[in-house]
């Protein structure tokens, strides 16, 4: 099973400078906890983002266009269907960035897991505009304003309506 793991502006931007927008680390440590033992599925650049590689205790499967590329400590994958072909089947694998890979697995993905900032931030990279006819929301967590932080944010999990 495909799944996404996102956090998400209010205006669809995920990230600036190959970096995340804001740190939540309550968001992180959920991140962690649902992806961990999975497989996570990422773009080059974010291979590249993260601040320990590999994430441990996942299997972490990179997708490049580069013919025979090999970076050390990931599962290569050169297409998106290659990136399928090695996940594991009866397991749930998590699609985690960036915007190129999130555009082309949002039509194959049977789970959403948003975490949604109620603020828009200034970015140069986005989520795809996901269409929602086409899911159902099964949970929703919403956060209060934090002083801290700046925002409110929301945690939502959608499974995709057959």
């Amino acid at each position: 099973m495909l799944s996404i793991i996102v956090a998400i502006a209010e205006n669809l931007a995920i990230g600036k400078d190959n970096d995340l927008l804001w740190h939540i680390p309550e968001d992180l440590k959920r991140f962690k906890q649902i992806t961990l033992g999975h497989t996570i599925i990422m773009g080059k650049r974010t291979w590249y983002s993260l601040p320990k590689r590999p994430l441990p205790n996942r299997v972490s499967l990179v997708i490049t266009d580069i013919p025979a590329e090999v970076i050390e400590g990931c599962i290569m994958a050169y297409s998106i269907a290659d990136a399928i072909s090695k996940c594991r089947p009866s397991e749930e694998n998590f699609v985690i960035g960036g915007a190129s890979v999130y555009g082309q697995f949002l039509p194959l993905a049977y789970r959403l897991y948003l975490t949604r900032v109620h603020k828009p931030f200034e970015a140069d990279v986005f989520f795809p505009e996901i269409n929602y006819t086409e899911w159902k929301r099964i949970h929703k967590e919403d956060f209060p304003f934090d002083e801290k932080l700046g925002f409110a944010y929301s945690y939502e999990t959608y499974d995709r309506i057959r």
